[in-house]
């Protein structure tokens, strides 16, 4: 399981790829930043949800559960996490 941060990130935090293991997008963000454990303020808010202007892809497909980070996935598969547009 990859995770890549999109460049946005990058300005703020040290990011990089990273190959992880993980059943769930919570297991795998939690293998991500027992690494680079200054990048969990950036993706996670305090209750451990996904902050309101961050997308998370699982491949192609944006994440459905945000809270819990429940959404399945395998070796082989793909985190994208994105500063999510916010309009005005």
């Amino acid at each position: 399981m990859g995770v890549t941060f999109a460049k946005a990130f990058r300005r703020h935090v040290d990011c990089p790829d990273l190959a992880v293991a993980g059943d769930t997008v919570r297991t795998a963000l939690d293998a991500y930043f027992d690494v680079y454990p200054a990048v969990r303020s950036y993706v996670l808010d305090d209750a451990g949800a996904v902050r309101k202007h961050v997308a998370v892809f699982h491949d192609d497909d944006l994440i459905v559960d945000r809270s819990q980070l429940s959404d399945a996935v395998a070796d082989g598969d793909r985190l994208h996490i994105f500063r999510a547009p916010s309009g005005g």
